[in-house]
């Protein structure tokens, strides 16, 4: 079935030929290649025909079809032969230049003999001499079929290496690598790096370079101690080849690279993300080049005794890592022999064994924000039950029932082990419930179990399971004849089912609402409840004042402070009469947290500080963590990032002594994490974020994992980390609950937009503006939610102008508007109109100069709207950021009277700076540039230097004297003009 309409003319075909060359390669572009020289055959004209063959031939080659690019090749030279005439000086230099294509593609098949290659280069280098072409190529041809074969190369490479470059040789960047292989396969490393420098370095590069040279780079700079060079270009160097057929065995030295830096776990995610090449590479070299890398980790991931583990391979079956690496060995065995067979040498099946064979380069290095083992690499496993770290379980069931609810009703960090214990046992089906009236029925227990569950349960704020939980608990404490405990059940079961958000109405005020209710039946229920014991009892007054403190979070309502503070101080008497000491701790703590939701965070510190000292001195010591935590959140909220931090420091420390659960160590590591993002200090807060995440995960808060992966993702962009912030997000968003939809659309969204932003940020626009257009698609469904979609509509109409695509870029900014409309987002939609002005100017003069003026008059819509809304622009006004505008996009299109009436309109807005004033670098660019337009296109240099010497006279009487330099610069060109 055709992909595109049957071009009816040669112009149309020119014109699929254009559009098809701006495709991905692949088999997209390679069926549509196949149908346009289909269709150029019809055509009496020989030369719509060439093109369409070199359109083809170039699929073929860089689509991995190696064995039908020398077919086209060979109908483009017969066509050149019967008609040279028809191929003008561009189509004759990329047929000569294709010579070596085929050279390439013969040597990557086995099926070729050797005598036929060596024919193959004959043809070429009689072709060249007939041409009156140098031979410098050809004999670049005979050198890698030299070093192709196992052979002493030396002489080959010398006489390839010694001749000065020509038109048809190969770019420079592909032969500093041909060069570096030269020196790698000699040994030596550091010849072979210095060789490769500009490369990796990003001066030369073509459609292969640097990802081909970065891959052979890897090891040689792991072996020569450059681990933080590596790291970054194996980052890089993979995002440029993943899943691309014609670059598999690039692919499969990055797993190789990850087999032996102990990444086995991040190789087996590779090796996923590239399964498609398992039956999409059509070369028998890559192939062997991409199986041996595959084999190499999966070697590894065997000896260190994950065998069992699931491997990405094959389609059709699932594959184990034992059972898919004998799978490729057999295969890359065969094509190794296949190789040497032909060339009459044991070259390939040696290479091969050399890179099996190579021990591990580093026991670890850390390639990732997510670092992952290998523990972690197989299917996802239940969330694990609390284990005990730091107590030892009675073997007696009698005493672990006994110790679990002793530990359980001073709220010890360790009763959840305990309740994980009894519930393993309980569910055998040999449990035997001991007769023993100090333990109760085996109902009580059961109830015990449940109660624990809802705890959990509520702990990861699935409030309707728990409430559910704690009702069923209820019923059960009622049959093992305990009011006490099913009356606490029963309060915990209000709490709960008051939290269950509501949907379709004001949230925070259904909340507040259902919290008054739930403290009102907690109430009832205290009074109607005789003979509780005191614990129970101030557990019950515990739960009470916990919702009114909910209500005031929820309501942020001053007249809900003072019930709070009444409730918690009756909670204090009461449990200091008992001399219940957790309690007596619960309750200060609830009168600090009381003090800083009201804003009163000097009060909340001097709480937090009086209850630090009780507890150093009383106990319990498993509070000491939560409440110096709660001090570091106070400290970042009184902004003293240095006192936050050495809290939450040693909160940890002291955590460290207690189950990572019970202390919710995840909030003091993301809390940690953000007095370190104060401080300056962001490798200490990502690895702080990371941690958080990594918690949460174990905790199976995979939401809040997300999210603190998120915060650590965005500050690794705003570092300019591009690479981590990729490959972190690439790891996350190729989780199964998040292709398979289970997790939150919109945080996904929030995890692609991030991705796209990356991508941007690193110069990858094409990728990065098709997975705009795609959220921005997405996003126009958010009828609750206009305001997001405003936003990234607008940040999608700006890669558009970049790409030059106006006519989507204008759809897309309308689309932001119409959003905007309904949401407001002065600030983005308005840079958004003046940057594709901006943009249209530069990119088309005087020609886009009408549609650039149109953004413009949209901007200045926007800006009416937002006076008219006394709407406050962060930074400069929107007014002035739109006359400046106005002036630049003047500039480009040669309308300089225009552009100089608009700029100074721009400083008149702005005025002149102050001391210490931020705004004195946009004031001197706006100078710079009325300067630019009045001195050098309108040659009016005198008043062009009169403003430039009053505004370096004016800044450096400020001391901006660094903002001074590019006016002194242009005022400089101005006199030397004069």
């Amino acid at each position: 079935m055709p992909t595109a309409p049957h071009p009816q003319n040669t112009d149309e075909l020119s014109q699929a030929l254009q559009e098809n060359d701006q495709l991905p390669y692949g088999r997209t572009r390679t069926v549509t290649a196949e149908e346009l020289v289909d269709a150029a055959e019809q055509f009496a004209e020989p030369g719509p025909l060439a093109y369409a063959l070199f359109e083809l031939q170039e699929a073929y080659t860089y689509g991995s079809e190696p064995r039908k690019s020398p077919v086209v090749f060979a109908r483009l030279l017969n066509l050149f032969d019967e008609q040279p005439d028809v191929f003008d000086e561009r189509m004759r230099h990329m047929l000569f230049w294709r010579f070596k294509w085929v050279a390439n593609a013969l040597r990557a098949l086995p099926e070729v003999p050797l005598t036929g290659l060596r024919q193959w280069l004959t043809e070429m280098r009689d072709r060249y001499v007939k041409a009156d072409l140098d031979l410098q190529p050809y004999y670049g041809q005979a050198y890698q079929l030299a070093a192709h074969l196992g052979e002493d190369a030396s002489l080959a490479y010398e006489l390839w290496a010694g001749r000065t470059r020509t038109r048809l040789s190969d770019c420079e960047a592909c032969e500093v690598c041909e060069r570096a292989l030269h020196h790698l396969g000699t040994g030596d490393d550091e010849r072979a790096l210095r060789t490769w420098e500009p490369v990796l370095a990003g001066k030369d590069s073509c459609q292969e370079e640097p990802a081909r040279s970065v891959s052979y780079a890897l090891l040689p700079l792991l072996r020569t101690g450059r681990t933080d060079r590596a790291r970054e270009l194996h980052l890089a160097g993979y995002r440029a080849c993943r899943r691309n057929p014609s670059m598999a065995g690039e692919v499969g030295r990055h797993l190789e690279f990850c087999a032996l830096t102990g990444n086995e776990a991040r190789g087996l995610e590779l090796l996923a993300e590239n399964r498609n090449l398992f039956a999409e590479v059509e070369s028998p070299l890559d192939l062997l080049d991409f199986l041996t890398g595959v084999e190499v980790l999966l070697r590894r991931v065997e000896l260190l005794g994950h065998d069992s583990l699931p491997a990405a391979g094959y389609a059709g079956r699932t594959w184990t890592v034992a059972g898919l690496r004998a799978e490729v060995r057999g295969r890359a065995d065969g094509l190794a022999a296949r190789f040497d067979a032909r060339n009459g040498t044991t070259a390939h099946t040696d290479r091969r064994n050399a890179r099996l064979d190579r021990a591990p380069l580093l026991e670890t290095l850390e390639l990732t924000l997510r670092t992952r083992g290998l523990d972690d690499a197989g299917p996802a496993a239940p969330v694990a039950e609390p284990t005990a770290d730091t107590i030892a379980l009675p073997d007696s069931l009698p005493e672990l029932i006994l110790q679990a609810r002793d530990l359980d009703q001073h709220g010890h960090p360790e009763a959840p082990a305990c309740w994980a214990r009894l519930r393993t046992l309980v569910a055998a089906r040999d449990y035997a419930h001991p007769d023993d009236p100090a333990l109760g029925p085996l109902v009580r227990l059961r109830a015990d179990l449940l109660a624990e569950e809802a705890n959990r349960a509520g702990e990861k704020d699935e409030f309707a399971d728990a409430a559910a939980l704690h009702e069923e608990a209820a019923a059960l404490y009622d049959d093992a004849g305990q009011p006490g405990h099913a009356a606490l059940s029963r309060a915990c079961a209000l709490l709960a089912t008051a939290e269950i958000p509501e949907q379709g109405t004001d949230g925070a005020e259904a909340k507040t609402a259902a919290l008054t209710s739930a403290h009102a039946s907690m109430v009832r229920l205290h009074e109607e409840t005789p003979g509780l014991a005191p614990f129970q009892e101030a557990r019950l007054m515990r739960l009470k004042a916990s919702a009114l403190g909910l209500r005031l979070q929820t309501s942020r309502s001053d007249e809900y402070v003072a019930p709070v503070l009444a409730e918690t101080d009756a909670l204090h008497a009461f449990a200091t009469r008992h001399d219940l000491v957790g309690q007596i701790s619960g309750a200060l703590m609830l009168r600090a947290s009381t003090h800083a939701i009201s804003g009163d965070l000097p009060a909340a510190v001097t709480e937090v500080d009086a209850l630090l000292d009780r507890l150093k001195a009383h106990g319990p010591a498993w509070h000491l963590p939560r409440t110096l935590g709660l001090r570091g959140r106070l400290q970042l909220g009184l902004r003293d990032a240095q006192a936050a931090h050495a809290d939450l420091t040693e909160a940890l420390r002291l955590a460290a002594d207690w189950p990572a659960d019970a202390l919710d160590t995840g909030r003091l590591h993301s809390d940690l994490a953000e007095a370190c993002v104060h401080l300056g200090h962001p490798d200490e807060a990502l690895r702080h974020l990371t941690r958080s995440a990594e918690l949460e995960l174990r905790r199976g808060n995979r939401t809040d994992a997300f999210c603190t992966y998120s915060n650590a993702a965005q500050i690794s962009l705003d570092l300019g980390r591009v690479e981590d912030c990729i490959v972190l997000l690439d790891s996350l968003l190729a989780e199964q609950d998040v292709t398979s939809g289970e997790l939150d659309d919109r945080l996904i969204a929030q995890l692609r937009l991030t991705r796209a932003r990356a991508l941007h940020t690193g110069e990858d626009l094409k990728a990065a503006t098709a997975e705009f257009v795609t959220l921005a698609a997405e996003s126009a469904r958010w009828d609750d939610d206009p305001g997001s979609h405003a936003m990234i509509a607008a940040e999608t109409a700006v890669l558009l102008g970049e790409s030059g695509e106006f006519g989507r870029a204008r759809e897309a900014a309308d689309q932001a508007r119409a959003a905007h409309a309904r949401a407001p987002r002065y600030d983005e939609l308005s840079s958004c109109l003046r940057e594709l002005a901006r943009l249209q100017a530069h990119q088309q003069g005087p020609d886009g100069l009408a549609d650039a003026r149109a953004f413009l008059a949209d901007a200045g819509r926007v800006a009416d709207e937002a006076r008219a809304a006394e709407y406050e622009a962060h930074g400069r006004s929107l007014d002035t950021a739109l006359a400046y505008e106005h002036g630049r996009v003047n500039a480009y299109a040669g309308e300089y009277d225009d552009a100089l009436a608009a700029l100074e309109k721009a400083l008149a807005l702005l005025g002149e700076p102050e001391r210490n004033d931020d705004r004195a670098g946009e004031w001197a660019e706006c100078v710079r540039l009325a300067g630019a337009v009045e001195g050098l296109y309108l040659e009016r240099p005198a008043p062009a230097l009169t403003r430039l010497d009053a505004a370096v006279s004016h800044l450096t009487a400020l001391g901006h004297t660094e903002e001074t330099e590019p006016l002194i610069s242009l005022a400089a060109r101005l006199r030397d003009e004069e």
